[in-house]
Parts: structure tokens; C-alpha cells; sequence
């Protein structure tokens, strides 16, 4: 793996994500890492009830932007849906390549970054996906809102867009999240070395990994900035496992992250 100077890595990636993408491991192993969470399983169901109930009826494109492995796509593929998996990591879109051909389905592949899309179409999807918190993954508030107008761009009219974010707020209850919090509330305001949700830390062998969290409010401006209009938001309780109980109260302090169903408007 090449190590490139800060200057030279695409954008919105930062170096620990720059090993995260080129690391074999991390995409040979990740099914198994996440063989037991339970929001994959909820993910799917809850995909394939918008989309199913959308008037394009099914069988259309679906992009998966940020794939990974194709947890997500694969059972969409399944389902009947057409795939376009998009991602940045070769490795990634090696095993997406290999549970296609093992299942004899057929699944586009796209390496690329999703703050550079110029190179996919206007109104080349149906709809389009971004689980897992692929979004946060983005550094920069600039270059995440430069891929929600990708993704955007190459929704036909009326798609939908269907992503999972973390929520910022619910670091009160994790231990130390309080101090970070306060940390990176200073440090964004008076030093401006990070911005209002950013973290790092280390993950499965990778230093400095990169996460935005999101404010309910903040993910809501930036997509309907974007072009969308949001049709629900299901706030997650703590294990991501399923929809937060009597999520209408304090969901914006009690919710571990949402899944947002949005959609693109006409003009």
C-alpha cells in the first residue's frame, strides 16, 4: 500500500481512512466482525419496505453509495431490485464481486469517491442507499455535502434516499463522551482544527479513524440543501438493533443514530 502526503489524498478521505480502504483484512474479515449486529437484518427489511411501496414499483437501480461488502445490496439484489455497488476500497468491491458470482446475481461495480461522482450521470438510479454511517465517513462539511448532491444529481426525480447517521447527542451516555463533547466544542470553536462532530479513534488496527456525528438538525439542513425532502426519520435505540421504544419522546436526545428516508424533489 502506497502512503500518499496529505496533499495528495482524494477528498474527504483522511490517512487513517486511506488505510481503512486499502486494508485486505478489514474487507476479508468485515462480514464476520459484524456477523452478530442486528441492524443489517433491520436495515434490509426497512429498505425493502420503502422501496417496495415506492410508485416506481420494484425491479428499478438501486446505488449503494459507500457498499462495503455488500451487506446491504446483496439481499436487495435478491429481492429483485437492479445493483450498483459504489465504493472506494477495492478490496470491498472484490468480496461484493465474489457473493455476486457465488448467488449468480448481477451487480454493477464502481470504485470511486463519493465527493467525486461526476463521472455517473444525472438520473442514472432509482434510488439510492448509504448505510452504516458511510456519510460521517466523509470529512469536511463541505465534501459531505458535495456527495448528498451527487447522490442527488443521480436520483431521477421523486427517488428515494435512504442513509443511517450516528447522533452527536447520544455520546452523553457513553463513558468519556461528555468530555469529548466538551473537547470538540472548544476545539472547533477556538482552535478550528476540527469541526462540530468530528472524531478519531482507533478501529480494527486502523490509528486516527474518522467519524462525523450528526444533530438532527444538522443532517435535516444539509439534505434538504441537497434537493431532498425528508419522509421519515427512525430513531435507533442504543444497539442499533431496532427503532427506538416511544421514539417520539426525546428522540434527539435518546437515539443512538436514525435511518432517514428521503425524497428527491421535482422541480
Amino acid at each position: 500500500m502506497t502512503h500518499p502526503s496529505n496533499w495528495r489524498l482524494p477528498k474527504g478521505v483522511t490517512r487513517g481512512e486511506w488505510e481503512y480502504f486499502h486494508s485486505v483484512h478489514v474487507a476479508q474479515e468485515f462480514d464476520d466482525y459484524f456477523s452478530s449486529n442486528e441492524l443489517f437484518a433491520y436495515d434490509v427489511s426497512l429498505i425493502l419496505s420503502k422501496l417496495d411501496g415506492h410508485p416506481f414499483g420494484k425491479g428499478g437501480v438501486v446505488a449503494d453509495m459507500g457498499c462495503g461488502t455488500g451487506r446491504v445490496l446483496v439481499p436487495i439484489v435478491e429481492a429483485g431490485y437492479q445493483g450498483i455497488a459504489i465504493d472506494l476500497s477495492s478490496h470491498m468491491l472484490s468480496v461484493v464481486a465474489e457473493k455476486s458470482a457465488a448467488k449468480n446475481l448481477k451487480i454493477h461495480r464502481l470504485q470511486a469517491n463519493l465527493v467525486e461522482l461526476d463521472g455517473v450521470h444525472d438520473a442514472a438510479v432509482d434510488h439510492a442507499i448509504s448505510m452504516f454511517s458511510t456519510l460521517g465517513m466523509i470529512v469536511g462539511g463541505d465534501h459531505r455535502q458535495a456527495a448528498l448532491e451527487h447522490v442527488s444529481r443521480i436520483l431521477r426525480p421523486s427517488g428515494l434516499f435512504i442513509l443511517h447517521v450516528h447522533n452527536r447527542w447520544f455520546n452523553l451516555y457513553d463513558p468519556g463522551g461528555p468530555k469529548w463533547l466538551l473537547t470538540n466544542w472548544f476545539r472547533a470553536r477556538f482552535v478550528g482544527d476540527v469541526e462540530l462532530g468530528d472524531k478519531y479513534f482507533d478501529y480494527r488496527g486502523v490509528h486516527n479513524m474518522y467519524l462525523h456525528v450528526f444533530t438532527c438538525r444538522e443532517i435535516s439542513r444539509a439534505l434538504r440543501s441537497a434537493g431532498f425532502r425528508i419522509r421519515e426519520m427512525v430513531p435507533l435505540e442504543a444497539r442499533r438493533r431496532r427503532p427506538l421504544y416511544a421514539g417520539w419522546w426525546c428522540p434527539n436526545l435518546r437515539a443512538n443514530g436514525w435511518i432517514i428516508t428521503a425524497e428527491k424533489v421535482t422541480v
